[in-house]
């Protein structure tokens, strides 16, 4: 589990909380997973003396939960089924449920033991194929009701982590959509993270997300990115 709050008063007014939740359970033949995430956060403007109070403003607001389960045919490669939801106000997507299936190797999972000398070090790579119908909605500035669009196509993903030092660990999650079903639209995802243990259970870490949409709801950019300071807990 992670937080990370930001919150600035005075001249400025500014509060945001985002959080993510993800929990993995493994058995001899399957894998199953679930990962969650939210944030939300409101601004105000810097007025100048005698002006009227600015009314804040949200900047963000978005929610996502994902299910995964892999079932293994050997110790590498396996085949899987994912399921998820997501919403973004801020970013005119009211909601785009989607559900996917695929293939997954993992080329290496080690774990660190001393006395062979190795670190934690994890590569897993997915190919599949996506769907997912996305109602659109304009809610800020104006209230509009936008045409809905569906997504369908490739998806190649990959995930990495690996212990920089005992303390200090790096992971990088990946994934490219190439929608090929309506128009051609092209998603990306990236997440770096480096977290440094605090104890056994805590750490603190940073984080670059980095989110990109080649066709974007009506008045959007393409590329969104944040940069985050966390706490995460491991249970």
């Amino acid at each position: 589990m992670g937080l990370s709050l930001i919150s600035l008063t005075g001249n400025a007014s500014t509060l945001t909380v985002s959080g993510l939740a993800s929990a993995l359970r493994k058995t001899e033949h399957w894998i199953y997973s679930v990962k969650a995430f939210g944030a939300y956060g409101r601004s105000r403007p810097p007025q100048l003396e005698g002006e009227v109070e600015s009314l804040s403003q949200v900047v963000a607001l978005n929610a996502g939960i994902e299910l995964r389960g892999d079932r293994r045919f050997t110790e590498h490669l396996s085949g899987y089924l994912l399921a998820g939801a997501l919403t973004d106000h801020v970013g005119s997507v009211e909601s785009r449920p989607y559900g996917e299936a695929g293939a997954s190797i993992l080329w290496f999972d080690t774990k660190k033991d001393e006395k062979l000398g190795t670190r934690d070090a994890t590569l897993r790579t997915d190919f599949a194929f996506r769907y997912a119908r996305e109602t659109r909605f304009q809610y800020y500035p104006v209230r509009m009701d936008l045409p809905d669009v569906d997504i369908g196509g490739p998806r190649f993903g990959a995930l990495f982590r690996y212990g920089i030092s005992k303390d200090i660990t790096f992971q990088e999650e990946a994934e490219i959509l190439v929608s090929v079903i309506t128009e051609s639209r092209v998603l990306f995802n990236s997440q770096t993270q480096v977290m440094a243990n605090l104890t056994d259970a805590l750490a603190l870490g940073v984080g670059f997300l980095v989110k990109s949409d080649s066709a974007p709801p009506p008045g959007k950019v393409s590329t969104d990115t944040a940069l985050s300071f966390n706490l995460t807990i491991a249970l």
